[in-house]
């Protein structure tokens, strides 16, 4: 891997996750970028063949929206990865809604060990530098391959390195497991809290089993961090706000942090501020395409584009998710940090609807 990019990399672990204003930005990512695309031209086969056929190796890239993308589909038409098959320590798959054809995503140790400093200092803005107790709302079998996670696990892996006394309230049947919510409230009282679990899940088998039972606790202070699919929930009319409600009423929470993100590129998560949009990191960046796949004005709204420094040992950094989106501006949201903000719109008509906890099959 070119010399430039784990400089950059290293250069990230030491700073704030938001200190990147736009001119320096564009600056670093249009040099990162072109030499990830140079690394992937290089070390992947399927890759190559694909730049190619695009004529790509012969541009000379002048803006990072020059730059090519790849469809987030094609990961799960084609085996791509950059690195030899015995420097993969972890395979990631996404939540499809059929339980195959699943896009499957290749990490060697130095991208792993990258994701996971990422997500860390990403979240840490949010929660604070001290490690929290931390419950999980979800079921322990979730992570029991370390080696290969569903997207739904790599959340639940990745987000646990931020916590201690990680306690699982969910059973193997999704049925909230009453005895050990209270042990680790008991033991935990008075403290502040890291609660995380995706939307569908924390909304269906913890509130309403919470709220059935009228059984509600005082975690004040604390932090719920969730995110994945909506889908189930705006069937049932259940907006942001109304899911925020329920989390203060049931468990005295207040903030609550919803997140946006894929498994295609882990780790460089998107969080929810203050203001209510999706932020943008020193480890991420977003562009809007419109139906011409060109790029979008501020304001207009188009195919979220994502892109990441950190996917390394597969062609993952520069890729057109199947979301809809709005670019809202840039180092100048209410909030206070840098980088661009957004919002979601949805899924695009006649794309596979999924989501980590919209796949888990309910009864």
């Amino acid at each position: 891997m070119n010399i430039c990019i784990s400089n950059y990399l290293d250069h990230l672990n030491g700073s704030d996750p938001y200190s990147l204003r736009r001119e320096e930005k564009r600056a670093i990512y249009l040099e990162v970028l072109t030499e990830l695309t140079k690394h992937h031209y290089q070390s992947c086969p399927e890759y190559k063949n694909l730049m190619d056929k695009l004529g790509c190796e012969k541009i000379k890239f002048e803006t990072i929206e020059h730059l090519p993308f790849l469809p987030v589909s094609l990961f799960k038409e084609f085996k791509m990865m950059s690195v030899k098959n015995d420097e993969i320590v972890q395979v990631l798959t996404s939540s499809g809604t059929s339980g195959s054809n699943l896009s499957r995503i290749y990490l060697d140790r130095l991208n792993a060990t990258g994701q996971k400093r990422a997500l860390t200092k990403i979240v840490a803005d949010t929660t604070g530098q001290t490690r929290l107790p931390m419950l999980i709302i979800d079921t322990k079998e979730s992570v029991k391959q370390r080696r290969s996670f569903s997207g739904r696990g790599a959340g639940i892996a990745g987000f646990s390195f931020l916590g201690k006394d990680i306690t699982y309230v969910l059973d193997e049947d999704m049925n909230l497991d009453h005895q050990a919510l209270d042990a680790f409230c008991q033991r935990n009282s008075g403290k502040k809290i890291l609660l995380f679990g995706f939307t569908y899940m924390v909304w269906q088998y913890f509130c309403n089993a919470l709220m059935k039972t009228s059984h509600s606790y005082q975690l004040t202070g604390s932090v719920l961090i969730h995110g994945g699919g909506w889908k189930k929930l705006h069937e049932n009319s259940v907006s942001n706000d109304v899911f925020r409600n329920m989390v203060k009423e049931v468990l005295g929470v207040e903030k609550v942090v919803n997140y946006y993100g894929m498994v295609e590129q882990t780790g460089s998560i998107f969080l929810e501020c203050d203001a209510g949009y999706y932020h943008c990191s020193n480890y991420s960046d977003v562009i809007t395409r419109d139906e011409n796949f060109s790029a979008c004005q501020y304001g207009e709204s188009g195919i979220m584009q994502l892109i990441s420094p950190l996917a390394t040992s597969y062609p993952g950094h520069n890729i057109l998710s199947e979301d809809a989106g709005v670019i809202m501006g840039e180092d100048d949201c209410v909030c206070g940090k840098n980088g661009k903000y957004f919002s979601i719109n949805g899924r695009l008509k006649h794309s596979e609807l999924r989501g980590c906890s919209d796949t888990y099959p309910g009864r």
